[in-house]
């Protein structure tokens, strides 16, 4: 792409992405004027140790499916960004291309470019100790084939889950059989508060998350120049099959050391940093510390774009100092589950007190500014890395940014309230939104201000204002075009790849509509099967519609003969309780079956009358009301839900 490429104008109709305007062209320069290119330590040790890449860079499933492609990103050649990707970003998008089957150390190894995270192995005396399975069975099978295709074959002795996100443990069971758990053959070790973690980010809140990650990862965008680059903290999440088998220890003291199959691991549990439930891990004999995901080389989220809770950067800096101070002395390699490894003590301890204070910056800037009063977005617009951390490529914001972490810190310490009571009750999106274009002048003469503004380079301001258009008049093709060429324009700027893969896919969705997914199943049967039945009926809780509740009231007992668990469920006031331990003489209806049934009926493999006729479930008392019960509760719903639009509904 070259400079002298034609200069775009704002569309006046729906069409395809476009290219840099003179504005983002003059922004990314400025990008590349800015930060240390010349600096190629991060490009060596990326490299460094490679045994094989990834064959063909591909993985496909028996049938040939395709749910891995690295060749899908040959346009990330050279050092020259086009104009239409920030150049950091690019530089971090041709980093994260570094595949295949790595030698970190004696004894250590990973794999790394099958998926987003990295499945990391120690060879044991007897056997492997594989920490993080990556997200599928079908991807972690393919790595560990590469492993063995260069490496001594050894069974499996033990898999290690750093933490609660799904890439880091959803492949365990291409690397292991749940019946060799069972037996004791392979212990499966996790953080404590591992499993709960589990239940309350993907399970109550997973679909509206599942939805909000298409921004966040770009996976429906093209890839390309013009398209999705990266991830930040890889290419992407793997396609096929994730799974979970639960762990048979767990650590539980804040400093834990066990020997597996002759390798000593120092276990630092690090709860409420980047996940809920994640540990560090220090292996003595090897000099090499595990940071997980609390050091990666980018400034991490302490809110997703896709949702969680908000995350506590302050302790986050905490564990990170700890780590120095009891394992950098005799730290020769560190590694985490994501990117390349640092080699050499010095280099080590130094990266390490770059992210501490990475972290401990954002947070005490944003509370200094918050006591004085100072709103979200303001404090936001006017935080920035100071110089000594700015230009270290370590932690330059590719997967979280400054601007976004600063909201976060506002919303873990004061909600979503910025204090102002006229923000406290305001109209719903939809209406105000009217009422705004209304006052504006009407649509067309807000859209003719907005093409004026657009070709002065105000794109950020282009895209709020014709949010409201939208909004306003959802099937304004005008207004939905010049929204999409402002976010487009935004994303090309953006050294984010989270920023840059919503920007492009809002402007996408814009354009095109909501693409619509086949329906399917958006919670994998071993995570229902994992869940608490305190979670499961939780879950079951936050489906109940209140119309179809109104005026009845209902006792129900449950007993889970597999689980020898007893449960009351209660239904008053629109509202589903339920008691875990307990068993009422009040009950409507006391039915007993096994968690596994139930979990198949919920997954829709059975229903209830054929439960019923197998004897899988027993009802004593009113059995029409179980069926009115479950009548109550909204269907699965779907997830392509409206987000750039108001939706059916919500206007």
């Amino acid at each position: 792409m070259s400079a002298g490429s034609a200069v775009p104008v704002p569309s006046t109709h729906l069409d395809a992405a476009r290219d840099a305007d003179p504005a983002t062209r003059a922004a990314n320069k400025a990008m590349a004027a800015k930060l240390p290119f010349g600096d190629t330590r991060d490009f060596e040790a990326a490299k460094r140790g490679l045994i094989a890449p990834v064959p063909d860079g591909m993985v496909r499933t028996e049938s040939g499916t395709v749910l891995w492609n690295l060749s899908e990103y040959a346009f990330i050649d050279g050092d020259l960004a086009p104009a239409t990707v920030n150049p950091s970003l690019w530089r971090m998008a041709r980093l994260n291309l570094a595949n295949g089957l790595f030698k970190v150390a004696d004894r250590v190894y990973q794999l790394r470019g099958f998926d987003i995270s990295n499945m990391t192995v120690l060879e044991g005396e007897s056997g492997l100790i594989l920490i993080d399975p990556l997200t599928t069975a079908e991807v972690a099978r393919a790595a560990l084939a590469l492993y063995f295709g260069h490496r001594p074959r050894k069974p499996v002795v033990a898999v290690i889950y750093t933490h609660s996100h799904i890439d880091h443990y959803g492949g365990v069971r291409g690397v292991v059989d749940e019946a060799d758990v069972k037996a004791g053959k392979v212990a499966i070790i996790a953080p404590s508060g591992f499993m709960e973690a589990i239940s309350g980010e993907n399970v109550l809140a997973g679909l509206p998350m599942i939805r909000r990650a298409q921004f966040q990862f770009g996976h429906l965008l093209p890839r390309g120049p013009r398209g999705q680059v990266d991830a930040g903290l890889g290419k992407g999440v793997a396609r096929g099959t994730p799974g979970l088998i639960a762990p048979t220890m767990t650590i539980e003291k804040p400093v834990e050391e066990h020997t597996i199959d002759g390798i000593r691991i120092i276990f630092q549990l690090a709860p409420e940093t980047e996940a809920p439930a994640e540990m560090h891990m220090f292996y003595p004999q090897l000099g090499v510390l595990n940071m997980a995901e609390n050091a990666c080389p980018v400034l991490h989220n302490f809110i997703p774009l896709r949702g969680a809770v908000a995350r506590d950067p302050r302790i986050w800096a905490k564990y990170i100092n700890d780590a120095i101070e009891f394992y950098g002395p005799h730290t020769e390699v560190l590694i985490g589950q994501h990117h390349w490894p640092t080699w050499g003590r010095a280099a080590v301890i130094d990266y390490l007190e770059a992210q501490r204070d990475l972290y401990k910056h954002i947070h005490d800037q944003t509370l200094r500014l918050m006591n004085k009063g100072w709103r979200p977005a303001e404090i936001a617009e006017a935080i920035d890395l100071p110089p000594g951390l700015a230009e270290r490529w370590s932690v330059r914001g590719y997967y979280g940014t400054v601007s976004h972490n600063v909201k976060a810190v506002y919303q873990r310490y004061l909600s979503w309230y910025d204090g102002n009571p006229c923000n406290l009750h305001p109209l719903p999106p939809a209406p105000a939104a009217r009422k705004f274009v209304e006052y504006m002048g009407g649509a067309a003469a807000v859209v003719e201000r907005a093409r004026a503004d657009f070709a002065k380079g105000e794109f950020r301001w282009v895209a709020q204002v014709m949010k409201e258009v939208v909004y306003a008049e959802p099937d304004n093709q005008e207004a939905r075009a010049l929204c999409a060429d402002a976010l487009e324009q935004m994303g090309y700027q953006a050294e984010s790849a989270t920023w840059r893969n919503a920007f492009l896919y809002g402007a996408q969705e814009l354009r095109h509509g909501v693409f619509q997914l086949p329906n399917r199943v958006t919670m994998a049967a071993d995570t229902i099967a994992g869940l608490s039945t305190d979670i499961f009926f939780d879950m079951l809780e936050i489906r109940l519609d209140p119309q179809k509740a109104a005026g009845q009231s209902m006792v129900v007992n449950w007993h889970f003969t597999d689980r020898s668990e007893k449960l009351v469920l209660t239904l008053s006031n629109c509202t589903l309780t339920h008691r875990l331990g307990a068993w009422s003489d009040r009950a409507t209806v006391s039915i007993t079956t096994t968690r596994a049934t139930l979990d198949s009926i919920v997954l829709g493999k059975i229903k209830v009358p054929e439960a019923l006729m197998s004897g899988a479930l027993r009802i004593e008392g009113e059995a029409p009301r179980l069926a009115a019960l479950f009548a109550m509760l909204d269907p699965a719903a779907g997830m392509m839900f409206d987000i750039l639009t108001p939706g059916e509904g919500r206007g």
